[in-house]
């Protein structure tokens, strides 16, 4: 069908905010420790508006944000064995599209109506399921050195009101940490760390409504990551920088990720 392209100088910026909640059961899986976790996200609308604006989706010259509920990711299965030196984990997760999702038509000079993904939109549209495998490596016995790598296989399914289903993406995620403490009873450590991830779309996009369904994105990053860690009530606070690089099809930027955790 009729194709539509846009000049656009694009500056975006997406606030996104993801409470977890992971319980560790008293149960046990194949030997591993069994795990369930969710993580609802509570999102901008601004990146939304503005991907539809660049990849023809929605054509407004406006960009407004608005700020609601996401889609959910939800964990059923994380198993984790623990050893002396080593951890492994494996786990499957999904994202539900419980986002604010709708589509409405417009109307273009020489092409028509076409129906495009509204501008507000908090969702994606369509279901994600996610398996992952990860390992960690202390070299020591006191595990305050870490070397970590985790590996992520998404397939995603039909996008809501159009023919579209996009391509399975794959996701490598590396780093180092090192635990340094900060007083003399340790009570009190800071956490220093090198982070880094690439990722790549291994599969095109399909349907009748898909667009440039061959073109296949990818992206890498190298960033760090320091926190405080407060041993007595198991409390960290961490912020982590990452600096996307060598991008293909797909937008290229910055991303920070700061966090608070509470182990209870």
């Amino acid at each position: 069908g009729p194709g539509v392209t846009l000049a656009l100088d694009v500056d975006l910026d997406l606030y996104a905010l993801s409470p977890m909640v992971i319980w560790v059961t008293p149960w046990k899986l194949a030997g591993a420790r069994y795990a369930v976790y969710i993580a609802p996200g509570f999102v901008t609308s601004t990146l939304g508006t503005a991907l539809n604006a660049t990849t023809g989706r929605g054509l407004s010259g406006k960009i407004d944000s608005s700020f609601g509920v996401g889609d959910v990711f939800v964990s059923p299965i994380w198993l984790g064995w623990p050893s002396e030196h080593w951890d492994f984990a494996l786990g499957y997760g999904f994202y539900a599209p419980v986002g604010r999702y709708e589509v409405e038509t417009i109307t273009l000079p020489s092409v028509g109506p076409i129906k495009v993904e509204a501008e507000d939109n908090l969702g994606l549209g369509f279901w994600t399921h996610q398996v992952q495998g990860a390992a960690a490596w202390y070299p020591w016995e006191h595990r305050g050195t870490a070397v970590v790598g985790a590996v992520t296989y998404e397939i995603h399914g039909n996008k809501r009101d159009f023919d579209v289903n996009p391509g399975s993406h794959l996701t490598l995620n590396l780093g180092a940490s090192q635990y340094l403490p900060l007083t003399r009873d340790q009570k009190l450590l800071a956490e220093v760390g090198l982070t880094g991830y690439s990722q790549w779309k291994i599969t095109g996009d399909t349907g009748d409504d898909a667009r440039n369904g061959s073109v296949l994105d990818r992206v890498h990053a190298v960033g760090a990551q320091l926190g405080v860690i407060y041993v007595p009530l198991n409390l960290s606070v961490i912020a982590r920088y990452d600096r996307e690089y060598a991008s293909e099809a797909r937008f290229q930027g910055e991303v920070f990720s700061p966090g608070v955790g509470l182990k209870l």
